[in-house]
């Protein structure tokens, strides 16, 4: 007997680019290798930065509130921006089975935004993901405070929790690279990290979303 699979009942996969962070690491996605069933979504408050996500859906959020000129480093602004652009944002998600979220902690939209973002997901059903990091120790303390308190708003907030810490890539990077090498090293691992996880799901005879739901939100959380 011959079966056909029905495409339909194929996990619906949406990977969420927020923030400038994030929206980097989703190009870095699609230009190695883009991630086979899955759908792209960039967010920001930056209707320029916007511009450059090459992500298949753009969403402005907080129109209203920042008039597009972003958070300003500012994660309340990055938090009620999310919160005024809530209906829009459900509108995309509402049929998502699996949801990862990136971006980059430290900043105003991705550090403010995740965070509702990830409540959405989770309020319609969606097994949630997150994927972030954490700043160099060069960017300074109040951005690191910032990440944290991110980071921990976050973690209850989502089925699992990634935590990339940038300053152990400088570990492992060349010593000569520069400044903008190194931002997109990041952007690179934060990309592979959610595509890593995304193939487990997307490739036949891996692993099914049921089982990787049952293994993740069992280990809540964990930092490379």
């Amino acid at each position: 007997m011959l079966i056909k699979p029905d495409i339909a009942r194929f996990a619906k996969i949406k990977v969420i680019g927020i923030g400038g962070g994030g929206c980097n690491a989703i190009n870095s996605m699609i230009s190695v290798n883009q991630i086979n069933g899955v759908d792209f979504l960039g967010v920001n408050t930056d209707a320029q930065a916007l511009l450059t996500c090459q992500a298949t859906t753009k969403v402005q959020i907080g129109e209203n509130l920042t008039r597009g000129l972003g958070a300003g480093g500012n994660p309340e602004m990055g938090t009620h921006a999310a919160e005024e652009s809530k209906e829009k944002l459900k509108e995309y998600l509402r049929d998502a089975d699996m949801v990862f979220l990136t971006c980059g902690e430290g900043g105003g939209t991705g550090t403010g935004a995740t965070t509702i973002i990830a409540q959405i997901a989770k309020e319609l059903g969606a097994l949630t993901v997150a994927v972030v990091t954490k700043p160099f120790h060069f960017e300074g303390a109040r951005r690191m405070v910032t990440a944290e308190e991110g980071i921990m708003n976050l973690k209850d907030k989502v089925d699992t929790l990634i935590v990339i810490p940038n300053q152990r890539l400088l570990e492992v990077i060349d010593k000569k690279m520069t400044l903008l090498d190194a931002f997109r090293v990041t952007d690179s691992v934060l990309g592979q990290g959610v595509q890593g996880i995304a193939d487990l799901i997307t490739m036949p005879g891996l692993i099914s979303l049921a089982a990787f739901g049952s293994i993740y939100r069992r280990s809540q959380g964990s930092t490379l």
